[in-house]
């Protein structure tokens, strides 16, 4: 790597909570010369928060691709850049992975600046086995694409995980249940990390039952341990 390259710091910022932000993290964001974001609305607060002004360039889905090649082309040049995305870690089910991947074909230094990770944070305080698992992010909106999922790994003998949008949540559950199931052990995690935290676990149709009383507002994960699974005390 030429000494005139700059690095991609990858940071990750809380998924709530802001108490939960690493000193490496605010010392990253004061030093780096261009934070990339998705939403320099929420990023813009973030920093408000700890005095550190910068240079912002937005990163977000639906320009990465395009963006990809500006960002890479500045670390060329020598500036140092944050990644960061509206909560938690770059690239996990959030924009990054792109530039990461170009940074690495080109040979630019790429250095993860660990911190707030939702499903790591939900499976954690879940109870469901964390020994082995699979994490599939947002699953397709579509019924039918959700459904053959579940039918795909059914009898998957290890933790799958989820993230899922309010929208949705009501509707995902009812499918896993008709597919995996009404006894089937699933932790769902609602707004990790801020005021209103919520964990349900126990048989999905418990579980679709408490969601029912309760409000659906904010981002939840979802954890389902393997067939067989039990809880016990």
């Amino acid at each position: 790597m030429p000494e005139e390259y700059g690095t991609l710091y990858v940071v990750a910022t809380p998924i709530g909570n802001l108490g939960d932000i690493s000193e490496r993290a605010l010392e990253t964001l004061k030093s780096c010369d261009i934070v990339a974001c998705e939403d320099t609305r929420v990023t813009g607060s973030l920093l408000k928060k700890f005095g550190i002004e910068k240079e912002m360039f937005v990163n977000e889905d639906s320009r990465e691709r395009a963006v990809a090649p500006i960002l890479l082309e500045k670390l060329r040049q020598g500036k140092n850049i944050a990644i960061v995305s509206d909560a938690g870690t770059p690239c996990i089910s959030d924009p990054g992975f792109r530039i990461v991947r170009a940074c690495r074909a080109a040979g630019v230094k790429v250095v993860p600046i660990p911190g707030a990770c939702a499903f790591a944070a939900a499976l954690s305080a879940s109870g469901l086995p964390s020994d082995s698992f699979l994490f599939a992010g947002f699953l397709p909106a579509k019924t039918s694409a959700r459904k053959n999922f579940f039918e795909k790994y059914k009898d998957f003998p290890h933790t799958t995980i989820f993230y899922e949008s309010p929208y949705r949540i009501e509707k995902f559950i009812d499918d896993a249940v008709e597919v995996l199931g009404k006894g089937r052990i699933v932790c769902v995690a609602k707004e990790i990390s801020k005021m209103f935290e919520r964990f349900f676990v126990g048989p999905l149709e418990e579980v679709r039952g408490e969601l029912r009383k309760s409000s659906t507002k904010g981002e939840f994960v979802v954890i389902i341990a393997p067939g067989g699974y039990v809880l016990e005390s």
